[in-house]
């Protein structure tokens, strides 16, 4: 895993925290909802990838 993943990661939930208060204050719920799950789903694509290649490397290991 790179260390540039992690500062990405780091990096979309500051903005989407910033997004999300600032679009609840201004009474803008549902899209503030809207922002958090695009964060989500796009952190989530990136992490993906990583996740199968873990999964591959236990199923390679207890393979006999």
């Amino acid at each position: 895993m790179e260390v540039s993943l992690i500062f990405r990661i780091a990096a979309v939930g500051i903005l989407v925290t910033v997004l999300s208060q600032v679009l609840k204050h201004s009474g803008r719920e549902d899209h503030s909802f809207l922002v958090s799950l695009a964060g989500l789903i796009l952190v989530l694509t990136w992490i993906v990838p990583y996740i199968y290649d873990l999964f591959q490397t236990i199923q390679a290991l207890f393979t006999f």
